[in-house]
């Protein structure tokens, strides 16, 4: 009896010690830390984008005296070299991390803003966008970020996207009023160096106090899961196992582009980013064209911005559920269904919904490309593939303003841009059911 006692007693210090030595495991995963920071870094970055700029469009070309068409090249130029960067700061990514970049990108974005709130002419306006806004855009937008969130998540990778996409919505929801409103309060000069201050104020600490490069610079796993790092938890198999390849294989570039997939990924959402940005730059013109006060084109705006606020996560939780390729294809039927209403007749009740459905399926676009990325080329090689994509698919995206600028400096009007976009929105759905997991080509 007494040695029993013993042995019971010895075996409660064992697990009592036991659990001394292993650290407490945290509330809550560093990893959603990182998706907060990224959600911030979406909403600095949303100062760039198209849609903002299309707030400026009329006062800025009446002011500086430029056409519809040729600011809207500024937009493709700034795409271009955006391409080019790419590759660099997506290898950057994979060998150094993200917080670093992110950090000087954001600092050089803030000072571009202040230059553009000082030019006399649409020359220096355009150099200033295409250097130190693009570069500094480059270093802390979308690309990084989700590289960075890619690491740090697997299982629920859908989601953690999600919510870090959400800034954009988020932002573009405020961004047409609060645009709108400083320009016609303050001028546009003195909005871009409002804008500048924002940026700063939003991003810089945040990115040097929390971004790491990943979990296991922190001895920490995916997902905040138990296991030690390089151990695999076999008890929880992924469901989406069948869809993606492995998440730890090493890629090089040439070897990726020996790959279907990787050609399809890349013209499956570049031709259908060729749309959106042409659209996301002259919707609010268009709006106005039709007849529509300056109110109404930015609460348009507004609302396709609420949908890509309020989608992305059941984009994501969608994706997990029934694989990102299916969640792709009906991204796009959703979204060319709403172009269709909104733009079929000119009225206000038709225009609203049309453009509350196209912002549903556009939530898709803020966590779906970059689900599949990840999940076709893994974690170790995704921001030199995912950059060498992006090199490719945004000198695709960047025909998207001018042709809709010069087809109605030629038309007269946006219709004939809007039925080529929502053609090749079908386009897209058909080739997002073709896409499969790459694999490597057998060495001899």
């Amino acid at each position: 009896m007494l040695v029993r006692r013993f042995s019971c007693y010895t075996k409660r210090v064992e697990s009592s010690a036991e659990l001394a030595r292993s650290p407490a495991k945290p509330k809550i995963f560093y990893g959603w830390y990182i998706v907060a920071v990224g959600f911030l870094s979406n909403v600095a970055s949303s100062f760039a984008l198209a849609s903002t700029m299309s707030i400026f469009l009329k006062p800025l070309t009446a002011d500086l005296g430029v056409s519809r068409g040729v600011f809207s090249l500024l937009r493709s130029g700034e795409g271009i070299i955006a391409a080019c960067i790419a590759p660099l700061v997506g290898t950057i990514v994979d060998r150094h991390g993200g917080r670093w970049l992110m950090v000087i990108g954001t600092a050089i974005v803030g000072v571009g803003y202040f230059f553009l709130s000082h030019v006399d002419s649409f020359t220096q306006f355009a150099a200033i966008r295409l250097t130190l806004v693009t570069l500094g855009d480059s270093m802390m937008g979308y690309m990084v970020v989700n590289v960075v969130i890619a690491q740090w998540f697997v299982r629920q990778r859908g989601r953690a996207l999600a919510f870090s996409s959400m800034g954009v919505g988020f932002a573009k929801v405020c961004m047409p009023v609060l645009a709108a409103w400083l320009i016609l309060s303050f001028g546009w000069r003195h909005t871009w160096f409002i804008f500048g201050i924002l940026t700063i104020v939003l991003l810089v600490l945040p990115a040097l106090l929390i971004i790491r490069r990943s979990p296991e610079s922190m001895g920490l796993a995916p997902d905040g899961a138990s296991a030690a790092v390089g151990d695999v938890d076999d008890s929880k198999p992924d469901p989406r196992a069948s869809e993606f390849g492995s998440q730890d294989e090493l890629w090089s570039r040439a070897e990726a582009m020996h790959t279907s997939a990787f050609w399809l990924l890349v013209f499956t959402f570049g031709i259908s980013s060729m749309g959106v940005t042409g659209l996301n730059l002259h919707v609010y013109s268009y709006v106005t064209d039709i007849g529509y006060s300056p109110v109404i084109a930015a609460t348009v705006m507004s609302l396709i911005a609420s949908m890509q606020l309020a989608s992305p996560l059941a984009w994501g939780v969608l994706a997990e559920r029934i694989g990102a390729k299916l969640a792709a294809t009906l991204r796009f039927v959703i979204q060319g269904i709403g172009l269709a209403i909104a733009i079929l007749t000119g009225n206000l009740v038709c225009l609203y919904a049309g453009f509350l459905i196209y912002g549903i399926g556009l939530g898709g676009n803020m966590v779906l490309p970059d689900t599949l990325w990840a999940g076709y080329f893994g974690r170790r090689s995704l921001g030199k593939i995912r950059g060498l994509g992006l090199l490719i698919s945004h000198f695709v995206s960047a025909i998207g303003p001018p042709f809709f600028g010069f087809l109605f400096d030629i038309t007269g009007g946006y219709g004939l841009s809007f039925a080529i976009f929502g053609a090749v929105l079908a386009i897209s759905a058909v080739l997002s059911l073709m896409l499969q997991p790459p694999r490597k080509m057998a060495r001899e």
